[in-house]
């Protein structure tokens, strides 16, 4: 099946052999559902914090800052933005000439309050000799969207998200990236006074990321107070899918192999490389300017204080396994403490003698262990908190999809129906054990939680493979806890329009 250019093609990549056939049987079986107990809710699953909670937790990551920790703020950034113009795309290839929707509308209605708008002008004054305004006014309106999107133009068709000028501030307009910073500086900012931000961007954008880097860090380091130290990755080759044809053989293009991204699952060999206690991670798009920013700030530390309060105990439970001085009384806390605090549930544990039940207890609390915020559901697309069930047999909290879930089965499917939260990615991570070792985070995935999907190339179907996703499967057997938080920290884009929201104005 693999010939010899295959062989050296894949060494290339740094995939084994052994990968290829592991993939191409996941196109020929496929991926098995989850089974799940119920949809996570703030009656079972999901912490509600009540104010006081809320100024406890606050507390305890600010002492927390204190000590001799390193915090890194971890985000995705390698997304292109072609998908937030996907509509201004169909209107410069549409019949018409002048905005007839009512997206196309409001965008020229509204064009004023992009931050990108100033810089768009001049660059029509320039290619144009004519502002937005007067090419509007002679119905050039398919010329302004070009000039934003094209190659010769600002290049927001090509770019990724965390270029683009999404805010204004005092300062002038500013980038995803560039809010990103500002946000590490007001909750992650150690006692040095020290930021570390980790960016995973695109191997072609790069330099483009380190050029705003180097242009913006003085102005931001001054104005806060704080020492940026700023790095970048990019998505390993090694982390590529083959893709497949329609018998699940491998697909060909020009007699040599495809193989595509692997998803945003693949980060896990980009976290697993950075050093750091604790890690935030969080989407590039899901950024606000300083108005309103009270509640991403206050939530970000909230979730970070459960994250280390949460680890506490844990630490304090496995040194006293490690002991050996423990009783029954003590193992059974700690069983108490697994279905409470982390809704892990194994109903097999009651057969166990008390050093078996220790053996289980070490093995299930030494984990990386993560806090993932919960928004209210008010219908957006994503995934949501559920109790499924891992392949060892016991329960826990999951972040799914909804494919992962079989909606054939009335039941599962009223279950999914029946959700009350989902998931923003608004994550904090610990990630070194009670000893101070760094976990390998890559034991810690569970393999059968992948993705098909459906693409082409160049006329010919093909299935594509995902890799499970980053906090999906990817972290499917990390110690879980859910914490309800408001939806005004959840200001994703999605589409150019969504920056007119009064929560991307300043």
């Amino acid at each position: 099946m693999l010939n010899a250019q295959d062989l050296k093609q894949i060494q290339s990549k740094g995939i084994s052999e052994s990968q290829i056939n592991e993939q191409l049987e996941s196109f020929r079986n496929g991926f098995p559902f989850l089974e799940i107990e119920c949809a996570a809710s703030v009656e079972k699953g999901i912490l509600k914090l009540n104010q006081e909670k809320v100024d406890f937790f606050m507390n305890k990551w600010s002492e927390y800052l204190n000590g001799e920790n390193r915090i890194v703020k971890f985000v995705p950034a390698s997304g292109a933005a072609s998908r937030m113009f996907k509509d201004l795309f169909e209107f410069v290839e549409a019949k018409y000439d002048v905005p007839t929707n009512s997206f196309e509308q409001k965008f020229f209605i509204e064009i004023e309050n992009f931050a990108f708008y100033e810089e768009l002008n001049q660059l029509c004054e320039v290619k144009f000799q004519k502002n937005i305004a007067r090419l509007c006014a002679e119905s050039r309106y398919k010329e302004v969207v070009s000039t934003l999107l094209d190659i010769d133009g600002l290049k927001y068709g090509i770019l990724p998200k965390g270029l683009l000028k999404f805010h204004l501030s005092d300062a002038g307009a500013r980038t995803p990236m560039e809010e990103h910073l500002v946000e590490g500086a007001l909750y992650a900012a150690n006692k040095k006074h020290e930021v570390n931000v980790h960016f995973t961007v695109s191997t072609e954008h790069r330099s483009l990321f380190e050029d705003l880097v180097s242009d913006k860090l003085p102005s931001f380091e001054e104005k806060f107070g704080v020492k940026f130290i700023v790095a970048f990755s990019e998505q390993k080759p090694a982390t590529d899918t083959i893709a497949a044809d329609e018998n699940n053989e491998p697909f060909r293009d020009k007699e040599a192999l495809l193989f595509r991204p692997g998803g945003h699952g693949a980060l896990i060999e980009n976290l697993n490389d950075i050093s750091a206690d604790v890690i935030f991670v969080k989407n590039i798009d899901n950024v606000v300017p300083d108005n309103f920013k009270s509640f991403t700030v206050e939530y970000k530390k909230v979730i970070a204080g459960v994250l280390v309060a949460i680890q506490k105990q844990i630490h304090e439970y496995l040194h006293l396994i490690d002991s050996g001085k423990y009783t029954t009384e003590q193992l059974v806390e700690i069983i108490h403490f697994l279905r409470k605090e982390l809704c892990i549930r194994n109903n097999e544990v009651k057969n166990l003698e008390d050093s078996e039940l220790a053996i289980y207890l070490k093995h299930k609390l030494n984990r990386p262990i993560r806090v993932c915020g919960m928004v209210r559901n008010i219908g957006e697309p994503g995934g949501g908190p559920f109790i499924a069930q891992n392949q060892d047999g016991t329960w826990s909290l999951q972040i799914l999809e909804s494919s992962q879930i079989d909606l054939t089965i009335p039941e599962k499917k009223e279950l999914l129906n029946a959700s009350t939260h989902f998931n923003p990615v608004d994550l904090v991570c610990a990630v070194k054990d009670y000893k101070g070792n760094k976990f390998d985070l890559t034991q810690f995935v569970d393999k059968n939680t992948g993705f098909i999907s459906l693409k082409s190339k160049s006329g010919k179907g093909l299935k594509a493979l995902e890799l499970p996703g980053l906090w999906n499967g990817a972290m499917s057997d990390w110690n879980t806890i859910f914490v309800e938080v408001p939806i005004e920290t959840f200001n994703p884009v999605k589409t150019v329009n969504d920056l007119l929201r009064k929560e991307h104005q300043n």
